[in-house]
């Protein structure tokens, strides 16, 4: 007699892994900040707002594993570390500047 199990494909959908590599609230503004020539969590922090620090640390830890940035840390005192795009990471932003011209699509004229 069947069992009737059921046998799971992992199946990679690479549409979400990227979209879940850019998740979270503050990586797109990260990108925008790196982009914009900035590396240093300080400068983040000043050019995002809101964003907490501990959040800030976590958001770009996991940017660097989806391989979006890379961090350098400087041996001196205090210790200072900067980040930066990896070619992966500039190719994102050449996206994100496509959805930011498609936003604009979004924006009702005002007449």
């Amino acid at each position: 007699m069947k069992t009737g199990e059921r046998t799971v494909e992992n199946k990679i959908c690479p549409l979400e892994i990227a979209v879940n590599s850019i998740s979270g609230k503050w990586k797109v503004p990260i990108g925008w900040q790196i982009n914009e020539g900035k590396k240093r969590p300080s400068e983040f922090l000043k050019g995002i707002g809101k964003v907490d620090r501990r959040v800030l640390n976590k958001q770009l830890s996991e940017m660097i594993e989806a391989g979006i940035l890379s961090k350098k840390s400087f041996n001196e005192l205090p210790p200072r570390v900067e980040y930066s795009l990896t070619e992966i990471g500039e190719r994102l932003i050449e996206i994100l500047w496509q959805l930011n011209d498609w936003g604009k699509l979004l924006i009702p004229e005002k007449e």
